[in-house]
């Protein structure tokens, strides 16, 4: 199997110097919430604030706000430090591109596969993934998490941030409709050559039906699933090659 390494991530990576000015903030932090905390409790400072003999109210409450103050005030600076450094970490772990479907299978699939993740087409819209083999093209995407997803026929819904339930586009269409997106984007950019392609979602739930525009598979079947689809003789290795180089191109 080939990985196409010209498609873009689908999340935006935080620039590599505001990386680096947060890391160096959150570490900054960190240093000196500690070197605080030291210099509150390890040195004689907190002394000076003690009353002797038989303290008043008034030198009772500062001793008591400047431990307050020696306890609170260092933790609170290596909290700080230690919340930004897991935010830099949660953006960069972010903006890594999760693997798609087929990418994920890795030795699993052949080298007659060619297996491109991401793709932009001219008009804009984002295939989330593309196999080229001897079929012609296939188009694969997954299924939305079931837990924030439900459906009722061919009706779609994904729970909102308030827990309220929106509609949206049903997966298998969108499936479809992108696999006739990419029929005519190759028919446009090779001279009105039809290229089969077909549409796949990845799911394990068996109540989502297939259509007869879209199978509904497991991840695990999808090597037998691309190797049932049956070859196109006029996908010659030359237009093979050429769909592999238009892909390129989108990168």
């Amino acid at each position: 199997m080939q990985l196409a390494p010209f498609m873009s991530a689908p999340r935006r990576r935080p620039g590599r110097i505001r990386v680096i000015v947060d890391a160096a903030v959150g570490l900054g932090l960190v240093t000196a919430g500690l070197a605080l905390g030291w210099f509150m409790l390890g040195t004689p400072f907190l002394s000076a604030f003690q009353p002797t003999g038989r303290p008043d109210a008034a030198q009772s409450a500062i001793g008591a706000i400047a431990w307050a103050a020696a306890l609170i005030a260092p933790a609170a600076v290596v909290i700080a430090g230690a919340a930004r450094l897991a935010s830099v970490t949660e953006a960069v772990i972010a903006s890594r591109p999760r693997p798609t479907p087929a990418a994920r299978l890795g030795a699993e699939l052949g080298d007659e596969f060619l297996v491109a993740s991401r793709v932009r087409l001219a008009d804009g819209r984002r295939i989330p993934e593309v196999v080229i083999g001897p079929f012609g093209a296939a188009v694969i995407a997954e299924l939305p998490p079931a837990g924030v997803t439900r459906h009722r026929g061919t009706s779609w819904e994904v729970r909102g941030p308030r827990g309220q339930w929106l509609p949206i586009e049903n997966p298998l269409d969108r499936a479809s409709r992108d696999a006739e997106r990419v029929r005519r984007w190759v028919a446009h950019e090779d001279h009105d050559f039809v290229v089969k392609v077909y549409a796949a979602v990845v799911s394990s739930d068996p109540t989502v039906a297939r259509t007869p525009g879209c199978a509904v598979i497991a991840a695990d079947q999808i090597p037998a699933w691309l190797r049932s689809l049956p070859a196109q003789r006029s996908f010659t290795e030359a237009r093979r090659s050429g769909l592999t180089d238009l892909l390129r191109h989108l990168g």
